[in-house]
């Protein structure tokens, strides 16, 4: 059995058939493809392969399923492709040579030479410039992309299928049966945003919300203990914001080593569990030099931010030993700088599109915009909304380290049958739920099992 597919859903392996065709037998050249619909994927395919997205449509790898007895067979390599998916490894292949120019070292370090000389008006207009074509970017999808969801549910869907089975039971995504999950997380950018904390603070409070607070360590600001114990006294959460936001964290691997190991000094230092890199720079291939138990800098879908790209999912997964904890909605910064928008309609949008999914709902906003009355004005009114959603559909609003505990203890339980019924096993298992993968049509609908996961469930 496909060990990505187990990992995601967390169901006994022996229920389904796996596929026939070893892990890594897929020669030729990576490209890109669909599996059903509109899922673009990138990787090696029987099939065929585009060698870039407008000629993905060409190439379907669903055609390119076999059966044989109660056994199913992809053209593909499941793993390899969502792997290339989770970690952006596409993107190469998808962005223009003007966008990759704009993500190099030589273009990002003039930028950052001259940012601090540069008025707020004319940074925001030469972003603006970056960003005009935003809208025309086919993938990942706008203004969520779900396509490691979809291809999750379509593998199951087709082993379902050639197994005859109908029901498949699997440990819930989100602790008591809830629907979704929620996190509210803030980068302090600046001094004048270090000392709005306290009211932001104030602010999530009023509306029954802890946040998590990412802060830079070095050169920007200073960071009193006072500050740090704040955060932590009021039960919000701290953590580490790159090194020193100067966009040169993952550019050469040499130098990176070096910052990593200063990042993993302030990680220890400050006891933080979490990271987010500075204006979501990032490799995923390079995690391995972190101390830190999760991430939080790979978008869902990157349009509106510096480098471009998206992890197409709206769960956590694993890279290595850290998990990450994407980033699913639109950050304050890209709403009213980028989009001059100043309501709450596109963040409303993205999050009903990830309740529907049961994803997890991740907010980044910056002390240092909301400052200004209106844009608080726009945050409070977020944070009406949001308030009303957890109340009303039960939603899960946690700190980003309570969502690593959780998905760490589901990542290690599992389901076993006792006589005819299920039962969850292993730390944690109070808090878990038994839920069905339901066969309905040609689609994939999750059914909640309506007792407590720690009693016998009939199979």
């Amino acid at each position: 059995m496909n060990p990505t597919l187990l990992d995601y859903y967390r169901f006994p392996p022996e229920l389904l058939p796996s596929e026939i065709r070893a892990v890594n037998s897929f020669p030729g050249v990576l490209g890109f493809f669909r599996f059903g619909g509109e899922n673009i994927c990138y990787g090696r395919c029987q099939t065929g392969v585009a060698v870039d997205l407008e000629g993905s449509e060409k190439f379907d790898g669903l055609k390119g399923v076999a059966r044989e007895g109660g056994t199913i067979q992809l053209p593909f390599d499941f793993t390899e492709v969502i792997e290339n998916l989770r970690r952006e490894r596409y993107r190469e292949k998808s962005l223009h040579r003007s966008e990759l120019y704009a993500e190099s070292e030589m273009a990002r370090a003039a930028y950052y030479l001259i940012r601090d000389y540069l008025p707020a008006s004319v940074r925001r207009q030469l972003q603006k410039i970056y960003f005009r074509d935003w809208e025309k970017l086919r993938f990942p999808a706008w203004p969520v992309d779900f396509t490691v969801d979809n291809l999750h549910e379509l593998y199951l869907l087709l082993l379902m299928e050639a197994s005859g089975v109908d029901r498949v039971p699997f440990i819930w995504f989100w602790p008591n049966g809830a629907p979704s999950c929620l996190i509210v997380t803030h980068d302090v950018e600046t001094s004048a945003g270090r000392d709005f904390t306290s009211q932001l603070m104030d602010l999530d409070e009023a509306h029954n919300f802890k946040s998590s607070f990412q802060v830079i360590p070095e050169k920007r600001y200073t960071v009193p203990d006072e500050y740090v114990s704040e955060i932590r006294t009021r039960g919000f959460e701290f953590n580490v914001h790159d090194l020193n936001h100067d966009g040169r964290l993952y550019l050469e691997k040499r130098e990176f080593l070096k910052r990593a190991a200063r990042i993993n000094a302030f990680i220890h230092r400050y006891e933080s569990c979490g990271f987010r890199a500075g204006s979501m720079y990032r490799n995923q291939d390079w995690y391995g030099a972190f101390d830190f138990s999760y991430d939080m800098s790979v978008p869902n879908v990157a349009n509106l931010d510096a480098m471009r790209g998206g992890c197409c999912t709206v769960m956590p997964y694993f890279v290595d030993s850290i998990l990450e904890l994407p980033v699913t909605t639109t950050q304050d910064y890209s709403l009213f700088y980028i989009l001059n928008d100043y309501s709450t309609d596109l963040w409303k949008k993205q999050l009903e599109l990830i309740r529907n999914r049961n994803g997890l709902m991740s907010i980044i906003t910056h002390p240092d915009y909301l400052i200004e009355q209106r844009a608080r004005s726009v945050y409070v009114s977020l944070l009406e909304h949001l308030s009303l959603k957890v109340s009303d559909e039960k939603i899960w609003a946690a700190l980003p380290r309570d969502v690593d505990d959780w998905w760490r203890a589901r990542s290690k339980m599992k389901l076993e049958r006792r006589g005819h019924e299920w039962q969850i096993v292993g730390f944690g298992r109070e808090r878990a739920r038994l839920a069905y993968a339901v066969r309905d049509g040609r689609q994939i609908r999750y059914e909640i099992a309506e007792v407590p996961s720690q009693e016998s469930v009939p199979g």
